[in-house]
């Protein structure tokens, strides 16, 4: 058990998530003492609240956490349940200071102008040197303001609430949003016995194969991050047509944008488990994005009704963090941190942020980057202290 100095105010890391928990061995490996603040009971809350099926779509060799790998027996692309157990030993192995059921609502500079005053549940008034916000990418569901939607006499519920086709058996669902979340979603619903799936796509996605020929896509994710965005578009392209049919007749068409210009849009694209197939066989079918509801139907963009049993919204997450930090100038005006992993915004120093992008190259590996760079800017801060 490391020993730290009493006088030294620790670093608070906000969120007991992957992100949080990689940062706070990264600082602890450092010498600075890390105390982890998490509303919730148990760490890697949000990772517990995912749908049943899903599984990491990066390799398990290259989403380990600083320290400590996945265990080989969790296979190559690690389960939910898995990823829950790993974050669970991490955060015994090394020994980390968790405080649970501590819910952080504000983060100002402390009063002396030295650190950071956090204000939390209980009344409780923190002090801390730095702080690391990890609250999580996937924080508050995104519903849209569609019109009529209270009128819908079908079952309505986020993709946040799903777990499993069972419910949904026997029924005529529709699933809005084609990014990962909504892709998996109604591959799952097909093979658990959904009666009819229809896919609402908005923007016709980017769709690469998890992996060609045992290669992962991963692997092409990381070697093409730093080249040009034009060369890599083209090498997209080309790849597309060599491994990804042409799915222009069930709706998917291929998509006219290149696919890093769309990742540095902050769109990333969809990795096939099962989505090609499905299409391709007729089991999921593509139709218009939603506009609304009207008189207990769901009005699509090209002007077509639809009566499903059931919708699943698969329309994201914002990261909520307006409260926590929104006060600071320290949020772009889509609501995420205008710096990100070692650096810090410009009239915030000692306040850092992790795991509020999403790469191509995989968030748990730039997560574990992220921790190791944030641990060495703040070891360096403390020791000119």
């Amino acid at each position: 058990m490391a020993v730290f100095p009493p006088t030294v105010s620790p670093v608070y890391v906000i969120g007991a998530g992957p992100g949080g928990l990689a940062a706070a061995y990264a600082l602890r490996a450092r010498g600075v003492r890390a105390v982890i603040l998490e509303k919730s009971d148990d760490v890697g809350a949000s990772w517990r609240r995912h749908y049943d099926r899903l599984h990491l779509h990066t390799t398990r060799r290259l989403s380990a956490l600083p320290g400590l790998p996945m265990p080989r027996r969790f296979g190559r692309w690690v389960s939910r349940d898995d990823v829950v157990r790993y974050l669970e030993k991490y955060a015994e192995h090394h020994e980390l200071e968790i405080v649970t059921g501590v819910e952080v609502s504000r983060v100002e500079p402390a009063p002396d102008g030295d650190g950071w005053l956090l204000h939390a549940s209980g009344g409780r008034e923190l002090t801390g040197s730095a702080v690391v916000v990890a609250t999580g990418f996937n924080h508050t569901p995104r519903i849209p303001d569609w019109p009529g939607l209270d009128g819908y006499g079908g079952r309505f519920l986020h993709a946040g609430e799903y777990r499993d086709a069972e419910p949904f058996a026997g029924l005529d669902v529709l699933v809005v949003g084609v990014g990962n979340t909504g892709a998996e979603i109604a591959v799952d619903l097909v093979e658990g016995g959904a009666s009819r799936v229809r896919l609402a796509v908005r923007t016709v996605p980017h769709i690469v194969r998890r992996s060609t020929a045992g290669w992962a896509a991963q692997y092409n994710s990381i070697l093409v991050r730093r080249l040009p965005t034009g060369l890599v578009d083209r090498l997209a392209r080309t790849m597309a047509k060599v491994s990804v049919p042409d799915l222009a007749a069930q709706g998917l068409p291929r998509p006219a944008s290149g696919l890093y210009s769309r990742v540095k849009e902050g769109s990333i694209p969809v990795l096939d488990v099962g989505l090609i197939d499905a299409v391709r066989r007729g089991k999921i079918e593509i139709v218009a994005a939603v506009d609304g509801f009207e008189d207990g139907k769901v009005a699509l963009a090209d002007g077509t009704r639809v009566s499903p049993d059931a919708v699943i919204a698969a329309t994201g997450y914002v990261r909520a963090l307006e409260g926590l930090v929104g006060h600071l100038d320290v949020l772009d005006g889509r609501g995420r941190p205008v710096a990100h992993g070692p650096r810090t915004p410009k009239d915030a120093p000692g306040l850092y942020f992790t795991g509020y992008t999403n790469p191509i190259s995989g968030m748990f590996r730039e997560m574990a980057i992220d921790a190791e760079k944030i641990a060495k800017t703040v070891a360096k801060r403390v020791r000119v202290a």
